[in-house]
């Protein structure tokens, strides 16, 4: 009697991607901002991700190109992690999200969601008043100001009600397609760096040109 080829074939084993943990436990986590008074910068993402909030850590996510960046930039003088994220304060800079909810991707957000957390983080940035208020994407800064007219890099005015500037950052996910590798996006951090050290007093004068990329028109990622 003929085995079926079905029953003969090993079944593949699936990934335990939580150590134990389902999916829907993860999407019942939330990961705590690391905002305080005195920071230079605040970087702003959109919610977090299934693996950040698993491990509780801020741009975590496989082939995320955020730490890299930090350090090749020299924003930070030594290569960290995820994991370090805590540590960041002693640089000057400080993680929180638009949304708080975990997500599969930023898709599953609703926009009552999305303009709720907007509010939010207009609150959080009027409080702790940090020099620089980074979003990280921009798709992000898109969602919170509501248009599409801005370039990539400082922002011609300050975050609503404070002298905080705003820089738009291309986002640092491996899914950017137009600048795929960490290197393709150091530029823009080392940008980043010029500004924060302006605002330090460690540059005295500082051209738009060097902080601002009007000739690079970068598509928004769809939302996933």
């Amino acid at each position: 009697k003929q085995e079926k080829i079905t029953d003969a074939l090993p079944q593949k084993k699936k990934r335990d991607r939580f150590n134990g943990m389902s999916e829907e436990e993860v999407l019942k986590r939330t990961l705590p901002d690391h905002l305080h008074e005195g920071l230079d910068i605040a970087i702003i993402g959109i919610n977090p991700g299934l693996t950040a909030a698993y491990v509780g850590h801020h741009y975590a996510g496989p082939g995320n190109h955020f730490w890299k960046c930090l350090y090749l930039s020299g924003l930070i003088p030594e290569p960290m992690n995820a994991y370090d994220d805590t540590k960041l304060r002693d640089f000057g800079i400080g993680f929180t999200n638009i949304v708080e909810r975990t997500s599969r991707g930023s898709a599953d957000l609703t926009r009552k969601e999305i303009k709720e957390g907007g509010e939010i983080l207009r609150s959080k940035i009027q409080k702790y008043k940090p020099k620089i208020a980074v979003f990280n994407g921009k798709g992000i800064y898109e969602i919170f100001c509501g248009h599409k007219n801005f370039y990539i890099g400082k922002q011609p005015e300050p975050f609503p009600g404070t002298d905080t500037a705003v820089f738009v950052m291309p986002s640092s996910s491996a899914r950017c397609s137009q600048l795929p590798r960490a290197v393709d996006k150091v530029p823009f951090y080392i940008a980043l760096k010029k500004l924060r050290d302006h605002y330090r007093g460690d540059i005295k004068n500082l051209d738009d040109a060097d902080v601002v990329f009007p000739d690079l028109e970068l598509k928004v990622e769809p939302r996933k």
